[in-house]
């Protein structure tokens, strides 16, 4: 009996560590950097070129350790956040003490910096930065308005353009979809702020709902909607050749007009369903820049 109970404490206490290192946002995190990086940075080299390119690889896996440790350090200063808006959450988390989180937080950096001083010193200098401005933003900027979600959106992409910088691969098409990403993002992160009005005002996390209020923030997203279908528009236009993502950006459109009847009219305790739509809508674009490159290749 004990030795069943103490399987199951060991089993939460994993279960615990993995939900704060946010397993499965690393996962898509995998998926998305893969497959942008070989379809999007790196058109001109061959799959087997790209396959053995241990640099890559070795990139990839520091900006994934680099996360789950920016999502564990982040985890420790909402915690008394977290207790009030996720508290089931929380109480998995409980299962293992806060200062074992501080190790893995620890462990986690030095094993991504020792991998990336093996590949090159610009390369450790990048994620030295990286990991420091995670830390930066869950102490300090993340309780500043405006501030906080230009960084969170800023560090989520943050990855993707070491990647762009290693390939020195820039054109205008890349520069209106890293804009069209940004913002979308950018989206979801006021809504989730929304969502989060009470814990954040009692926390004193100045967001724009609770320092603007709830009808400023709503035209503040609708000028973001209505300026990211115009971007799609303008990605449309620099990728008329590459047939599966113009259906995607002008599908985008679409959804990013018929956004702002949900932010206008239905009440915002009830837009879950919009801010995971529009995760949705980012997932499915990798996945339309999954298909459009394997068509080409084998095209």
């Amino acid at each position: 009996m004990m030795a069943k109970k103490s399987f199951i404490v060991r089993m939460s206490q994993l279960v615990s560590l993995l939900l704060v290192a946010r397993i499965f946002m690393l996962l898509l995190f995998t998926f998305t950097l893969y497959v942008s990086t070989f379809f999007l940075f790196s058109q001109e080299e061959s799959l087997r070129n790209f396959v053995f390119d241990y640099k890559v690889h070795g990139i990839i896996l520091c900006s994934l350790l680099s996360i789950a440790s920016g999502g564990i350090i982040n985890q420790f200063y909402d915690f008394e956040k977290d207790q009030l808006q996720k508290p089931f959450r929380t109480k998995l988390q409980s299962f293992l003490k806060q200062k074992y989180f501080l190790y893995s937080y620890i462990i986690l950096n030095i094993i991504s910096l020792s991998i990336a001083v093996l590949l090159s010193p610009r390369i450790f200098v990048f994620f030295l930065l990286y990991q420091f401005m995670m830390w930066f933003y869950s102490h300090k900027l993340s309780k500043i308005l405006m501030v906080n979600n230009l960084t969170f959106v800023s560090l989520t992409l943050y990855p993707f353009f070491g990647m762009l910088v290693y390939y020195q691969h820039f054109s205008w098409k890349l520069f209106w979809m890293a804009m069209f990403l940004f913002l979308i993002l950018l989206i979801v992160d006021i809504l989730k702020d929304i969502l989060t009005l009470r814990p954040d005002t009692i926390f004193g996390y100045r967001t724009l709902p609770n320092v603007l209020g709830i009808k400023a923030t709503t035209i503040v997203l609708s000028i973001l909607l209505i300026a990211n279908a115009w971007i799609s528009f303008l990605v449309v236009q620099h990728i008329l050749e590459h047939h599966l993502l113009v259906v995607y950006f002008s599908l985008s459109i679409v959804i990013l007009l018929l956004s702002l009847l949900p932010i206008f009219f239905f009440r915002f305790k009830r837009m879950y369903w919009l801010v995971n739509l529009l995760r949705i809508w980012i997932f499915l674009g990798v996945v339309f820049m999954l298909l459009n490159g394997i068509f080409e290749r084998v095209g």
